[in-house]
């Protein structure tokens, strides 16, 4: 289905005015949620009557999940439906478009026959009014499409592709299929794990520390089945800035591209770090979306930060008390901040601690009940473990944390349509590599390939072992049989690709800065807009090969073009 070319104007655009708001800002940003396009109204004609329906089988479909503001809406969208008519909270490709993931998505497109592949966009808030409320609707709108999908076209193979907050959903969504446990019958309640080929997160705020780019592969270097090494070495230092989300992908793992930027805080957070953990578990329970508008607190949000604030320190003193004394242990207090903070924690049941008794049994004193020898040594734990968990954040925030993940122009949570490094082993850009690997998945879908997992390779072994006709016996003297293969065939040679460098796209959601300054690396043409963007011509990789099994895409950064 053709990909339509955006023609929205930039929104006004303005940068948080107070420190205290910048720093809550953290936590929209920590949470991969902010630095997306906001769009405004997406038109559709009332004359197209006919609707897209999962009567139509796809040998493969993608689940693609936008950012902030970067997803269709109902009765604004047309939308997928059931057989029935039902709607469903989703658009196909071709009735909405993302300036983000439309490059991957869209890639297998003309790739394929028609019919044969089809990507559709889940509707979800896709805001920051409420981060873990819109995420959680994000995952049960994603699965429920999926099963529609599945329960009409039960042989159809999905691919599910987000980005930023839609990463955060997306990752979500994939841990939960792939740790699902068949019913009886053999039945998941979401779709089969082996139905899905394949996952893409772009700024993934549930990563491990230093984990790469292809969790649970067998090669690490790329995606089980995909033999395109996407670079050289390991991904950044630093983990997501959400480690509650983080987890196995099960079924699904060596299945799963995580890419992560170097500078993107969203999913490569430095370590000791604790107070802008605290702060993104803050922000996302607060209406970030009304803070960046206010651009400072008011009566209206300052009460609702005060509510956030006093229930998660309800909270930790209940997690504290729930423990039988919690002195002596090595816990401190902001790490049970941190972990009551988290919108996904689940307090245990408060008992109250047994009373303590001397050896005759009688019941101690109050002042002999908790030992207080422990209080000085809790207190030092206390200073040197804020201090030690915190070494790092006094240089993030001094390095504007803020710019170096969203500035328009330079933010790294841009990096993915931009990040091809020839020089350094890294021919494509993370977008493309993605856009490769679905292209081959969606080829391999309409061939009817079997699907590539470890516990089909192991049946096909095990097959093997146990067919007579495959059995030698001996009665005599052992001999030697020499089995002669043909060498592997020379893989195609990928010519290098010229990675499209260009300014990263402008972003109506975000705030503006008048005096960015412009790279000074970057030649300036002077007919280029007066917006600040610029335009630089891209340059030859090194020379050298890279050997592949399909050729790539050419993708570039996402562009706006001013309405007329």
């Amino acid at each position: 289905m053709p990909l339509r070319r955006s023609a929205r104007g930039p929104a006004h655009r303005r940068r948080l005015a107070t420190s205290a708001v910048a720093f809550l800002s953290l936590g929209a940003l920590a949470v991969g949620g902010v630095a997306l396009t906001d769009f405004g109204g997406f038109t559709s004609s009332d004359a197209e009557v006919e609707l897209a329906s999962t009567a139509t089988c796809y040998d493969m479909v993608s689940i693609a999940v936008g950012g902030r503001g970067d997803s269709p809406k109902n009765g604004v969208t047309k939308m997928l439906t059931t057989p029935d008519g039902t709607a469903l909270p989703a658009a196909l490709a071709g009735d909405f478009e993302s300036d983000w993931i439309d490059q991957m998505v869209g890639a297998p497109n003309g790739q394929v026959k028609e019919g044969s592949y089809a990507a559709v966009y889940v509707e979800y808030p896709a805001n920051m009014a409420s981060y873990d409320e819109a995420v959680n609707t994000g995952v049960e709108n994603s699965q429920k499409v999926m099963r529609a999908i599945a329960a009409s076209c039960p042989n159809t193979r999905f691919a599910i592709v987000g980005y930023s907050e839609g990463a955060d959903v997306t990752r979500r969504a994939a841990m939960e299929i792939g740790n699902q446990t068949p019913d009886g019958n053999g039945n998941y309640g979401i779709v089969d794990p082996s139905k899905v080929v394949g996952v893409v997160i772009l700024a993934d705020a549930g990563r491990t520390a230093g984990e790469g780019a292809f969790p649970g592969s067998a090669s690490g270097t790329g995606p089980d089945g995909f033999d395109t090494v996407y670079q050289n070495g390991s991904g950044p230092a630093g983990a997501g800035a959400l480690p509650g989300t983080s987890g196995s992908f099960g079924a699904l793992e060596g299945k799963v591209a995580s890419f992560c930027s170097e500078g993107d805080l969203t999913c490569a957070m430095p370590e000791n770090t604790s107070l802008l953990h605290l702060a993104a578990n803050v922000g996302r329970q607060l209406d970030v979306d009304t803070l960046q508008r206010d651009g400072a607190l008011t009566p209206a949000t300052g009460a609702d930060m005060a509510m956030v604030l006093g229930r998660i320190a309800v909270a930790a003193f209940s997690d504290i008390a729930s423990q039988d004394n919690w002195l002596a242990g090595d816990e401190t207090f902001l790490e049970v901040l941190i972990k009551v903070s988290d919108p996904g924690y689940k307090p245990g049941v408060v008992t109250k601690p047994a009373a303590k008794v001397d050896e005759a049994g009688e019941p101690l004193p109050a002042s002999e009940a908790v030992n207080l020898a422990y209080l000085p040594s809790k207190i030092a734990k206390e200073i040197i473990g804020f201090i030690g968990s915190n070494t790092n954040t006094v240089q993030v925030v001094m390095n504007d944390p803020y710019g170096q993940t969203l500035g328009p122009g330079s933010g790294h949570h841009f990096d993915y349509w931009r990040d091809a490094d020839p020089a350094k082993g890294k021919p494509l850009t993370s977008a493309q590599y993605a856009a490769a690997w679905l292209t081959q998945l969606a080829k391999d879908a309409e061939a009817g390939k079997p699907i590539k997992t470890d516990a089909a390779q192991e049946n096909a072994r095990l097959a093997v072992l146990a067919d007579p006709t495959t059995a030698t016996t001996t009665s005599a003297a052992p001999t030697t049989t020499s089995v002669v293969t043909a060498p592997p065939a020379a893989p195609a040679e990928l010519a290098p690709i010229a990675p499209a460098v260009v300014a990263p796209p402008v972003d109506p959601a975000l705030p503006v800065d008048p005096a960015q300054p412009v790279d000074p690396a970057l030649p300036v043409d002077p007919a280029q807009p007066a917006d600040g963007t610029q335009t630089v011509e891209g340059t030859q990789p090194a020379e050298g090969t890279v050997t592949t099994s399909t050729v790539a895409p050419t993708t570039v950064a996402p562009t706006t073009t001013p309405a007329p």
